[in-house]
């Protein structure tokens, strides 16, 4: 795989035939993106989100290197085999989507859609020698459920995707020390919801840290049987519908 090249918003690679499931996965990581965007965990053209391709080939979805989250629609994104090979779209890939990726797609059938993000609060998290500690109601679902990855400078080396995923082992989320964030859905309403709540329990961590204050953390019963609850009703199913809604509102381009 080549290093990465600027892209230009205008110049789209000539479509293939595709069919209606893929056509649907295409829309809703766009639709990802696009919220991404809206709420601000984009970072200029950096970080990613994929969604698998319907199908037995394991290939995944990528946004195409050099555009903004903004410039994401269905038509620009890019096909990656398991092997890292552009089969559909413009050449330009951004290797850490695929590293960081790949190799969860590749040992975890059931997840169809990965965000990765380096906002403030969740960078802010990732530097601190304590874990996510269950502060607050929402933040329960990440009881023990989240994953640890150390850091190993950029991600372009592609014996760290075994590494990554050895790390997220059977979680959804996980914390990249020193870097950032990452969900793992079985829809892409699954990751981005699971995002908005992890990146909201790294930023009331570190506001409740910056308060100097004592605080409680309810006992470790209390706190595995609101995991249990939490586990009960998969992330995205009530909100995604929703968060659809508002992109069609503010960002329809999405989906052209």
């Amino acid at each position: 795989m080549s290093q990465p090249k600027p892209a230009a918003a205008a110049a789209e690679a000539p479509r293939r035939i595709r069919n209606a499931a893929e056509e649907k996965t295409r829309r809703e990581l766009a639709a990802c993106y696009r919220l991404a965007h809206h709420f601000q965990w984009d970072d200029i053209i950096w970080n990613h989100i994929t969604a698998r391709v319907p199908g037995p080939d394991n290939r995944f979805l990528l946004n195409r290197f050099g555009l903004r989250y903004d410039e994401v629609c269905a038509s620009n994104l890019i096909t990656l085999d398991q092997d890292g090979t552009v089969v559909d779209g413009a050449p330009e890939v951004n290797i850490t989507g695929f590293v960081i990726h790949g190799g969860i797609y590749a040992a975890r059938p059931e997840i169809n859609c990965i965000m990765h993000t380096h906002t403030p609060g969740g960078m802010a998290m990732s530097c601190l020698k304590e874990e996510l500690v269950p502060l607050v109601n929402d933040v329960m679902m990440f009881h023990n459920r989240v994953a640890y990855h150390d850091y190993e400078g950029l991600s372009t080396e592609r014996e760290e995707s075994a590494r990554i995923t050895r790390a997220l082992g059977q979680n959804h989320a996980m914390i990249l020390r020193n870097h950032g964030l990452l969900t793992a859905g079985r829809t892409p309403g699954e990751a981005f919801v699971l995002m908005y709540y992890l990146e909201r329990a790294c930023r009331v961590q570190m506001e409740v840290l910056q308060s100097g204050r004592p605080y409680t953390v309810p006992s470790e019963a209390v706190r595995e049987h609101a995991a249990k609850q939490y586990d009960e009703r998969p992330p995205g199913e009530h909100e995604w519908p929703a968060l659809l809604r508002l992109v069609e509102e503010r960002y329809p381009g999405y989906r052209v």
